[in-house]
């Protein structure tokens, strides 16, 4: 066994320093000793075996279970040691047999009825209000910051992130919003606030919903929150933005969201959304995310994304990548998430449905721990980014050129020029 696992980790560790004990006490090193070493060890043989034959699902669950320990460094420089090798090597692509059984998998547990959608949403996001306030913005953004600059916070980045989306949507006073899949409600009441626009806010956890009603209420703002299914809305709307919902959709159901989109929008309409993807084309969800954060969860490509938009008769009129800002927004819940540990466990402790479902605080934390360190490496090194399409049923409904996304200052509700940028002058301007 210890000769098995030895190779394999050879195989794979290429560069970077993992040091490995084995469940019998063997030790052994591998990579290029680059780097800081990162040490890990087996508690138990069973743990190995496992992990083995099914790494995407055992690792973690290992982690979660005590079968594996982090001797030296955390379980997010092992991720990301991992990680980074893991992208670099053709030990990503599984066999042909392999790939066959799990793409059928993912045809079964993706296929979103709107009854298993329901119960999917109240698997992640009725955990526990409080304990997503211990490590999310002021706003409860539970989606990608957008980070302008190094050195801005995350509430900051939050913040930019909702005036990006207002500039894409083209807001002005009167204008009805569908927002799908809206959370704490903080992206619909911030639309709200700044551009004199009402918001329907749709949403399949009942948690999440309440918090959003009540804030609602407290600011007497036009918004309305809805636990309901996008495939239930028959209502006409000027504007729809979908952030961080799309993921949950369920690849067989894209033809249906986006028909359904262009069924509501109205024919001057502007739709944007925002949804995790794929820069590197279609992959099957990770076993143990599928399992233990997001059920029914899919990323797509945009080989996916453009075949069921054409389809539906929207037009794309702008596509954006971001690349590391959900790096670095995961890292900064991560930082948050451990800064408040013992709060979590309090939480933990006197929540008897959490006990029910994790059994210890322990695993419960070991979970995000793991959740938000694999993630914070997959858009580092394993090609996951962020897609922001923005959509239209008329080709004249949006500006000729992009520059108005940047002219637009939206917590003023005001338009700035943009620099000349092939100026000295406007370049200086820039700068400022």
């Amino acid at each position: 066994m210890d000769r098995l696992l030895r190779a394999v980790c050879h195989r794979l560790i290429r560069t970077g320093t993992l040091q490995v004990t084995t469940a019998t006490g063997s030790t052994f090193s591998c990579g290029d000793g680059t780097g800081t070493p990162v040490a890990i060890r087996f508690a138990r043989q069973a743990a190995e075996w496992r992990i083995l034959l099914d790494p995407e699902l055992r690792l973690g669950e290992a982690y979660m279970d005590g079968g594996i320990v982090i001797d030296q460094g955390s379980i997010a420089e092992f991720l990301d040691l991992a990680i980074k090798n893991l992208s670099r090597t053709s030990a990503r692509v599984a066999s042909g047999m392999l790939r066959t059984l799990r793409s059928f998998a993912r045809r079964l547990f993706e296929s979103n009825t709107i009854r298993r959608a329901r119960r999917n949403a109240t698997h992640h996001y009725n955990i526990d209000d409080r304990i997503y306030r211990l490590f999310l913005d002021s706003d409860l953004q539970y989606s990608c910051a957008y980070f302008e600059s190094s050195g801005v916070s995350l509430d900051q980045a939050q913040v930019a992130k909702k005036n990006h989306i207002a500039a894409k949507l083209l807001l002005k006073p009167g204008l009805k919003v569908l927002d799908i899949g809206s959370g704490w409600g903080g992206l619909g009441l911030d639309l709200a606030r700044k551009f004199k626009v009402s918001v329907v806010g749709i949403n399949l956890s009942d948690e999440q919903v309440h918090t959003a009603r009540q804030r609602a209420a407290a600011e007497a703002l036009p918004c309305e929150f809805r636990i309901a299914d996008y495939r239930t809305i028959s209502d006409k709307f000027d504007r729809i933005v979908s952030v961080g919902m799309f993921e949950h959709v369920g690849k067989q159901h894209y033809h249906t969201f986006f028909d359904k989109c262009r069924e509501v929008l109205t024919d001057d309409g502007v739709m944007l959304l925002h949804t995790i993807g794929r820069w590197h084309g279609p992959y099957d969800t990770n076993a143990w995310v599928r399992r233990y954060i997001f059920p029914g969860g899919y990323t797509p490509a945009l080989s996916e994304l453009a075949p069921a938009i054409e389809r539906s008769g929207l037009i794309i009129s702008d596509i954006e990548v971001l690349r590391l800002h959900y790096a670095d927004t995961l890292r900064a819940w991560r930082t948050n998430f451990l800064a408040n540990r013992d709060k979590v466990i309090a939480l933990f402790e006197a929540a008897p449905h959490l006990k029910e479902r994790f059994g210890t605080a322990e695993r419960f934390i070991r979970m995000w721990e793991y959740y938000l360190a694999g993630f914070d490496a997959s858009f580092r090194y394993y090609g996951l980014v962020v897609f922001q399409i923005q959509l239209l049923k008329a080709v004249e409904a949006a500006p000729l050129t992009r520059d108005y996304i940047y002219r637009r200052k939206p917590d003023l509700g005001i338009y700035r020029r943009k620099p000349d940028l092939g100026s000295s002058a406007g370049l200086a301007e820039a700068a400022e």
